[in-house]
């Protein structure tokens, strides 16, 4: 399933409960009036002072050299993962990771390279996996130049990597002469569970990016940290690929807020999605995929005779939006347009169907 799986068409019912994901968010009044106020330039000529602030403050937060505003986390791996690899190389990649499912293979058509996957349990690559995906020297074989992490795994139920994990993926990607990219599109939520601070995932990779848009509340963008060389050729390549913006300060203001008011209170969309698990799991149409959910993201099966798209359906008449397609699982996943009442409603509405 999709990160940002479709539920049927059409505009959603007024005052719904919006699980679909944390996309759906609209910026807050604090955010829309920093906005609002931004002082702006032209980026493309380094001249926004707004953006140059956000991607110096990513940098410090995250330990990294440099960082660089981008619209998209799609577009954002992308591009570092062409500017760590050579067209023909092969990229080691989770078996469910985003990238490879849900990114429209840009790795392949514009960056030029191949995929090998390794299956985790919840997407979460441990170090000894790392050997035995490497190719050989040989002249028959395409070259292992690059790792990818997710972090957190999204199909793996919004898994929070350990941070002792990767740095021993790191050992083992240095050892192999391998690159090390994190995708963070929901770094700050695995931050805020394991306790610990972007830098001390950051300081084992050779990139790093993670979404303004999802859990933090933004509109749109991601950032793309890393060393400075990396960073000025991840510029010239986004644009290459026509994503360099003009006056996009009014964007990265968001961005600035959400660093200073958005980050802490992620805790408060876990304990709503560890809310909603309790709900579902005394539900006899439902089974949870995964108990408890670590951040945000709450997994589950729709038993029979009850089909998954059928019952999406039916809870988006009664005003609850979830992410399905037309097999298990679904996916629920909480944000900062979601409170504990909206959960409570959310409950009774799929106790309603499946109770």
């Amino acid at each position: 399933m999709s990160s940002d799986a479709r539920t049927p068409s059409g505009p959603p019912p007024e005052d719904a409960v919006d699980l679909r994901s944390d996309t759906v968010s609209i910026p807050t009044p604090g955010m829309l009036d920093a906005m609002r106020n931004a002082e702006v330039g032209d980026d493309v000529y380094g001249e926004d002072p707004t953006v140059n602030r956000l991607q110096a403050q990513v940098a410090e937060t995250c330990s990294m050299q440099a960082a660089l505003f981008v619209s998209s986390g799609t577009m954002g791996n992308l591009l570092s993962i062409k500017a760590l690899t050579q067209p023909g190389d092969e990229v080691i990649m989770e078996t469910d990771s985003h990238t490879y499912h849900w990114e429209t293979g840009g790795y392949a058509a514009l960056a030029g390279v191949g995929v090998r996957l390794v299956g985790a349990d919840r997407g979460v690559i441990g170090p000894e996996q790392i050997p035995p995906a490497v190719r050989a020297r040989n002249l028959h074989h395409c070259r292992s130049s690059l790792v990818v992490l997710e972090n957190t795994h999204n199909r793996g139920g919004g898994a929070v990597y350990p941070v002792e994990t990767v740095e021993a993926v790191a050992e083992v990607c240095r050892e192999y002469g391998l690159s090390l990219h994190m995708d963070g599109a929901r770094l700050f939520d695995a931050c805020v569970a394991a306790g610990c601070a972007p830098a001390d995932y950051c300081r084992h990779v050779d990139s790093v990016t993670f979404c303004l848009s999802k859990s933090l509340g933004c509109p749109v963008g991601s950032m793309v940290a890393g060393r400075r060389d990396f960073i000025e050729q991840v510029r010239w390549l986004r644009h290459m690929f026509g994503g360099a913006m003009r006056q996009v300060g009014y964007l990265a203001a968001a961005g600035l807020y959400a660093l200073e008011h958005n980050v802490e209170r992620l805790a408060e969309d876990h304990g709503n999605a560890r809310r909603l698990a309790d709900g579902i799991r005394d539900l006899d149409g439902l089974r949870l995929v995964y108990d408890p959910p670590e951040t945000n993201m709450v997994y589950f099966d729709v038993l029979p005779p009850r089909q998954p798209a059928e019952l999406c359906r039916a809870l988006r008449e009664d005003g609850l939006l979830v992410g399905g397609h037309e097999t298990n699982p679904v996916r629920a996943v909480t944000h900062i347009g979601i409170t504990a009442a909206d959960v409570d409603r959310a409950i009774a509405i799929l106790r309603a169907h499946c109770g």
